[in-house]
């Protein structure tokens, strides 16, 4: 894949969790449409995380010629989907929800402004030039 194609694939993804945790953020939390949407969510997080992950860093300094900094929310978002996965399975209700509200900040709002930074590729789509 192009990193075009990457890219659309990224927000494909991440658009629809955005909305999706949003949602389950300000909603009654246990119910049945909540533990459905949240397994969405989660495979949403989980995929837009990999995706991220084939996507070469175009700012900053390269690790291993690839990576950059924003790769480590990726990896951190991996670990945290994990956790809040398990810990909803096991009862484990305070660390579902800490792991919840980690994954939504870092995930979805720390990263996504990093996204929308000048020189990015989703603030030339957005906001004109590149």
């Amino acid at each position: 894949m192009t990193y075009l194609q990457l890219a659309y694939a990224h927000l494909a993804t991440v658009v629809p969790a955005f909305g999706i945790g949003t949602y389950l953020m300000i909603r009654r939390k246990g119910t049945a449409p909540h533990r459905r949407l949240g397994r969405t969510y989660l495979m949403l997080m989980l995929a837009t995380a990999l995706v991220s992950l084939f996507m070469g860093a175009e700012i900053g300094p390269r690790f291993f010629g690839h990576f950059g900094y924003v790769h480590a929310l990726s990896l951190l978002t991996l670990a945290t989907v994990s956790t809040a996965y398990f810990a909803a399975r096991s009862g484990k209700v305070a660390l579902h929800r800490n792991a919840m509200i980690g994954l939504y900040a870092g995930g979805l709002l720390v990263a996504g402004g990093f996204a929308l930074m000048p020189g990015r590729l989703l603030h030339g789509w957005l906001f004109g030039g590149q």
